[in-house]
């Protein structure tokens, strides 16, 4: 006779939504300048990547958004950029450069 093992193998991530506990601060993107900043100081990622001591794709990666920087990376960056964190990243989307400035109003119209 033939017999037949079946196996099943629970993975946690699988849990409905409904099983988490609702948290007060839900994940938010986190936007950052880090393209135009490198830009404008004639770096390329590569540059970057060296001066802080990471992989060049990490560079993208956060440039991208598709990669968060640890908190001792984004001061890195901070440190070498010479400007605060919150010039460099942001949970709000930031306003175009041209627009901060050249200082384009709404009319009132």
């Amino acid at each position: 006779m033939l017999d037949i093992v079946l196996y099943l193998c629970y993975d946690p991530s699988m849990r409905k939504k409904a099983d988490q506990p609702e948290t007060p601060f839900p994940e938010r993107p986190i936007y950052n300048r880090l393209a135009v900043l490198r830009t404008e100081r004639g770096l390329s990622r590569r540059d970057l990547a060296d001066a802080l001591g990471i992989n060049y794709q990490t560079v993208g990666y956060i440039e991208r958004g598709e990669y968060n920087p640890s908190l001792e990376l984004a001061f890195r960056l901070s440190e070498f950029l010479g400007l605060p964190l919150e010039a460099i990243f942001s949970r709000d989307p930031f306003r175009p450069l041209s627009e901060i400035v050249y200082g384009r109003e709404e009319s009132d119209s």
